[in-house]
């Protein structure tokens, strides 16, 4: 597991930009096709908006990406100005070049859910799998909406939002009741089959979650611990999220030995 800690949240996006990119166009250059694992919330905006600066610049394409987004609520229809649907078109999608039909986001409105998420996995699989999944983490460690207790073998299925889960959530509701109580996400070992994994985070209040992550026993308690079973795991974070590492020394000195070695130790894969 490879930790970089940076000064900033603009730092933080900056980095993933940069991974994100390097994926994308050495796909392109091997005429591979490329599948990107998306999330939502407040700290992957800072990355979309870099994305499509980037694009707007011409330094990246997303012509035969394919992408598969990590949940949606169930409740809220994909036109609502809180569904992720509606956010990925906001935050990315309607201002880059994918092709028709290459984003995928769990269906949870009028259909059986059950089948649903079954479909999903089919679809991830169907398309060779991702290379790239990008998380954020929740207050309590969740990944995707994979809360607390959530099996670190479990697959896309429908999950009880917990009420911290919820209480985080609320800034981006007009009233806390209005938060859904359920969600169709990616299951924990979907994600650990991603071939490389991305998990940023930003701020005081993720310093605990960050913690456990990185340094605590891998455990259903803290479900982002299960990232240190996947080889290929880069954890960015700014000064706050990093405050409670207890091996933050070691983490400044190993990225200082990969610089001087001119090493990213992000393997980008071709296959």
């Amino acid at each position: 597991m490879r930790v970089v800690i940076l000064p900033s949240p603009d730092d933080v996006a900056e980095f993933a930009a940069n991974v994100v990119t390097a994926v994308v166009n050495t796909k392109a250059k091997a005429n591979k096709s490329c599948v990107l694992g998306l999330a939502t919330g407040g700290t992957p905006m800072g990355l979309y908006r870099q994305l499509v600066d980037r694009y707007t610049r011409r330094e990246i394409s997303f012509r035969g990406v394919t992408t598969f987004n990590l949940d949606e609520y169930v409740g809220v229809p994909p036109e609502h100005v809180q569904s992720y649907h509606y956010y990925m078109q906001d935050a990315l999608f309607k201002h880059v070049d994918f092709d028709s039909n290459a984003n995928h986001i769990p269906k949870t409105w009028n259909c059986d859910l059950t089948e649903s998420a079954q479909a999903y996995e089919r679809a991830i699989k169907e398309h060779g799998g991702i290379d790239l999944q990008i998380l954020g983490i929740g207050t309590d460690g969740h990944i995707g909406f994979n809360e607390v207790g959530s099996s670190l073998g479990s697959r896309t299925r429908l999950k009880t939002l917990t009420r911290r889960t919820r209480l985080d959530n609320a800034r981006f509701f007009s009233i806390a009741e209005e938060v859904p109580r359920m969600a169709l996400t990616m299951g924990i070992a979907t994600i650990l089959e991603s071939r490389a994994i991305l998990l940023m985070a930003t701020g005081i209040s993720k310093a605990s979650a960050i913690a456990g992550c990185v340094e605590g026993p891998v455990s259903s308690n803290n479900p982002s611990s299960a990232l240190q079973l996947n080889p290929n795991v880069t954890i960015v974070l700014d000064e706050e999220a990093a405050s409670l590492l207890k091996h933050h020394e070691y983490y400044r000195d190993s990225e200082s030995v990969l610089h001087s070695l001119s090493v990213n130790s992000m393997k980008i894969e071709c296959s």
